[in-house]
């Protein structure tokens, strides 16, 4: 049985919040950026699950790649929405808060595992 992530645990709380905030978005008849925002979101959490299977530490980099332009592409769409006002202030900095995190340790992870490949390469 593999070994919990807090990177793993800490995605899949947002997915969980951004679905909520799908469902919030669906009972304000927003259907368009609710999808938008549900499929990025989500994905963060599912690039990095995939990525526990991954075949080679360039797949490894690859699938924690993704899951980063995907954070991004997230907090694009909570702009959007809070500037368009279907959700608070508040919501927004607490969900671009939890995004912002996400980014930074996926950023962290693939300095990380960058500068490992290339160490390999030196030696």
């Amino acid at each position: 049985m593999k070994k919990r992530s807090v990177l793993r645990d800490k995605s899949l709380a947002f997915a969980l919040r951004i679905v909520k905030l799908s469902q919030f978005l669906h009972d304000k008849n927003e259907y368009v950026l609710s999808k938008q925002v549900l499929r990025s979101g989500t994905a963060i959490g599912a690039s990095i699950h995939e990525a526990e299977y991954a075949q080679s530490d360039a797949d490894f980099i690859s699938k924690f790649s993704i899951a980063l332009k995907e954070a991004n592409e997230t907090v694009y769409w909570l702009e959007l929405l809070h500037a368009t006002d279907y959700i608070e202030t508040n919501l927004y900095e607490n969900l671009i808060v939890d995004c912002n995190e996400l980014t930074s340790m996926l950023v962290a992870t693939i300095k990380t595992l960058k500068n490992k490949e290339n160490t390999k390469i030196v030696k």
